[in-house]
C-alpha cells in the first residue's frame, strides 16, 4: 500500500463526503451523471498505486514561478506549497483561503498597506534543509522583478509592492535581494509585505504559485523547471526535459500534519506530454489513463459519443468551469485599430458556431459580455452586438465595414492553439462566419505551451505576424472582477512576453477604473465598477465573447476522491487517488 500519512486535507475531504471505511471504495459504484460537480465521488483514504496524467501539448512550465495556465497552478501543488491556498472541498466553500506554508491568514495594518505572514516552523525541502522566509522572498523577486524576470505568469507583486527601484535578482553581483525592501524578512519565519497602496484582494495573491519557495542557490532561471526543489509531498524522480514527460515520487521530508490540502495518496504520479486529444480520451475510457491534465474536458469526438451513452454518462461531470473562451480583438493591428472594423467583426461572427464546437449546451452558454456568471458585476443583459441569438448580424456588419473604409471586407489572421481540437473547431466556425461578411480570415496554429509567451502573448510577434484576432480562454486568477479582468484588460498589465492582455487594450477610462476599484472595500460598489469596466470593454469591441464553458469531464471507475473545485476550475488534483494500488 505504500507510504501512509494523513493531514488536515484527509479530514476535510472525508468530512465533506460523509466519511469512508478506508477500503478504497467501489471503483465509482453508485456514481451518477454530474455528481462530481457538487460532491466527492468514490471517497477513499487508500494509498498506493500510480496516478497517470496526459496532456495534448507540452506542459507550459513545471516552474511554479513561471506559469499562467490553470492546470499547472493546480498540478504544481504536488511539489510546490504556497503561502495560502484554497479549501479542499467541493462547491462555494472552495473559494475560502486557508493557510498552507503560512501558520495562519495574514495580518493587515490599519492603513491596508502592510501585510504580515508568519510561516509554520520545521517545514523542509526534499533534501532536508529548512524552508525559510527569504526563500519565498526570493521566489517572488525572480518571477516579478527586473528585465530578466520570468516571462510567464502574472506580475501582481510587481504592480502592488512598493519596490519601484528594485531591478530583480538576475544579472547582478552580490546579494540578489539587495534593495528589495518591499518584502522584509525580520526572521526566518516572518514576511512583511509593503504595498504602494491598499489592495483588499492581496491575500488571493499570496495564494498564487509564485509564493512557492525557491532556494536562491538552486535557481537556474527558466531552466529551473528541469529540477524544481520540492516543498510538497512529491519530488521529481529525474531531471525533467520538456516533451519527455514527468515522473513524481514521494518526498519523504514532507510533513503531512502541516499540510491542509494534500492527501498524497498515490505512490507515483506520471505525466505524458504531446498525446493527441482523441488518444487521451480513448485511453481514459479504456482505463489506461486517469486524468487529462489540461482539465478542459473531453474532445468533441469522445464527448459526442459518451453523452449519448446512458451507461457512460454516470462517469461524466458537466460543471460550469468559470472559463470564458473568446476572441481577443487586437486594438493595434490594422485595420482593427479602427473601432468600426472591430465592431464589424463583432456583428459578423455568429456565436452558435463557437458553442457548437464545444458540444452545444453541454459545452457552454453563449456569452455576450466579458465577466462570467458568478463573478460580482457580471451582467447577462449586456449584449451590445446582439449576440445572444447565436446568429450573425450581417447587415450591421456591412454598415460597420463601410464606416471603417472597407466595404468589401478585409484580410485578417486568427491565432489559435492548434493542439486543442475544440478551439480549432471554434476558430474554423468563426472563419466561415466572417467569410459571409466578406472578411477573409486565415488561421494560424501554434502550440499551447508557447502560445501565451511566444506568439499571441508577444506584442512584437503579434505585430510582425499581423495576428489581429487570437482565440483565447481565461479563468479568474481569484474570484472577483479584478481577479478575472485585470490581467486581460488593464493597460498596465501589457507585457513584452507572456502577455495576457492580447487585445492590447490600453483605454484610459478602463485603466482608471482598475486603479479606483482596488481602494474600494464595499462589495456592491466594487461590482458596479466591474460592470462598468465590462460595458466599456464591449464598447471598445476589444473582446468578442464566445462561450462560458461547461466542460464534460470523464472520471474512470478507479479514480478516488473526485470532485470539481471551482477555485481551480477543474478537478482538485491534490485529493485524487486510485484503487489500482498493486
Amino acid at each position: 500500500m505504500g507510504f501512509v500519512a494523513f493531514g488536515a486535507a484527509a479530514t476535510l475531504l472525508l468530512s465533506a463526503c460523509g466519511g469512508d471505511d478506508g477500503t478504497g471504495g467501489g471503483g465509482g459504484s453508485g456514481a451518477s451523471f454530474d455528481q462530481g460537480s457538487t460532491e466527492v465521488v468514490n471517497p477513499s483514504d487508500a494509498t498506493g498505486g500510480t496516478l497517470r496524467y496526459a496532456i495534448s501539448a507540452n506542459m507550459e512550465s513545471t516552474d511554479p514561478g513561471n506559469t499562467y495556465y490553470g492546470y499547472v497552478w493546480n498540478f504544481s501543488r504536488y511539489y510546490a506549497r504556497t503561502l495560502l491556498t484554497y479549501s479542499p472541498v467541493p462547491g462555494e466553500e472552495s473559494s475560502e483561503l486557508v493557510a498552507d506554508l503560512a501558520a495562519d491568514l495574514p495580518e493587515v495594518s490599519d492603513d491596508g498597506t502592510e501585510w504580515t505572514v508568519r510561516l509554520k516552523e520545521g517545514l523542509r525541502y526534499e533534501d532536508g534543509t529548512e524552508i525559510v522566509a527569504e526563500d519565498i522572498k526570493y521566489a517572488i523577486a525572480r518571477s516579478n522583478f527586473g528585465d530578466q524576470a520570468l516571462p510567464n505568469g502574472p506580475k501582481y507583486f510587481q504592480q502592488l509592492l512598493d519596490a519601484d527601484d528594485y531591478e530583480g535578482p538576475y544579472g547582478r553581483d552580490g546579494d540578489p535581494l539587495e534593495g528589495f525592501d518591499a518584502v522584509e524578512t525580520p526572521d526566518d519565519h516572518t514576511l512583511v509585505f509593503h504595498l504602494k497602496e491598499p489592495f483588499a484582494d492581496f491575500p488571493y495573491v499570496l495564494g498564487q504559485p509564485q509564493t512557492a519557495p525557491v532556494p536562491a542557490e538552486a535557481d537556474r532561471g527558466e531552466q529551473y523547471q528541469t529540477r524544481v526543489v520540492s516543498s510538497g509531498p512529491y519530488r521529481f524522480e529525474d531531471d525533467y526535459t520538456p516533451g519527455d514527460g514527468l515522473v513524481l515520487v514521494r518526498n519523504e521530508e514532507w510533513d503531512a500534519e502541516s499540510d491542509p490540502v494534500r492527501t498524497a495518496l498515490p505512490d507515483r504520479i506520471t505525466v505524458e506530454e504531446g498525446v493527441d486529444q482523441n488518444e487521451i480520451d480513448q485511453r481514459l475510457v479504456n482505463g489506461e489513463l486517469d486524468v487529462d491534465l489540461a482539465g478542459t474536458g473531453l474532445g468533441p469526438a469522445m464527448k459526442g459519443q459518451l453523452v449519448s451513452d446512458e451507461d457512460a454518462r454516470d462517469n461524466l461531470d458537466n460543471p460550469t468551469t468559470g472559463a470564458h473562451f473568446y476572441i481577443a480583438v487586437n486594438t493595434k493591428v490594422e485595420p482593427l485599430d479602427d473601432l468600426a472594423c472591430r465592431q464589424a467583426i463583432q456583428y459578423a461572427v455568429g456565436r452558435e458556431g463557437i458553442q457548437r464546437a464545444y458540444g452545444g449546451e453541454l459545452g457552454g452558454d453563449i456569452a455576450t459580455q466579458v465577466l462570467p456568471p458568478g463573478i460580482p458585476g457580471a451582467d447577462s443583459s449586456l449584449d451590445p452586438y446582439e449576440a445572444a441569438s447565436g446568429e450573425a448580424s450581417l447587415d450591421k456588419a456591412q454598415e460597420k465595414l463601410e464606416e471603417c473604409g472597407h466595404p468589401d471586407g478585409f484580410d485578417v489572421n486568427i491565432g489559435v492553439r492548434s493542439d486543442r481540437p475544440a478551439e480549432v473547431d471554434a476558430v474554423e466556425a468563426v472563419q466561415q462566419s466572417l467569410a459571409e461578411a466578406g472578411i477573409r480570415a486565415e488561421i494560424k496554429g501554434f502550440p499551447s505551451d508557447t502560445f501565451t509567451n511566444t506568439q499571441a502573448g508577444s506584442p512584437d510577434f503579434v505585430a510582425e505576424n499581423e495576428l489581429g484576432l487570437n482565440y483565447y480562454g481565461w479563468m479568474a486568477d481569484w474570484p472577483s472582477g479584478y481577479g478575472y479582468m485585470s490581467s486581460i484588460l488593464d493597460g498596465d498589465a501589457i507585457k513584452d512576453a507572456g502577455n495576457s492582455n492580447i487585445s492590447e487594450l490600453d483605454d484610459p477610462e478602463v485603466n482608471a477604473l482598475f486603479d479606483e476599484v482596488v481602494r474600494v472595500e464595499d462589495p456592491e460598489e466594487q461590482a458596479e465598477i466591474y460592470a462598468e469596466i465590462d460595458r466599456l470593454v464591449m464598447e471598445n469591441a476589444a473582446i468578442l465573447p464566445g462561450v462560458f464553458q461547461k466542460s464534460v469531464l470523464y472520471r474512470p471507475d478507479n479514480l478516488t476522491n473526485v470532485y470539481f473545485n471551482p477555485s481551480w476550475h477543474m478537478y482538485d488534483y491534490m485529493t485524487l487517488g486510485t484503487t489500482d494500488t498493486e
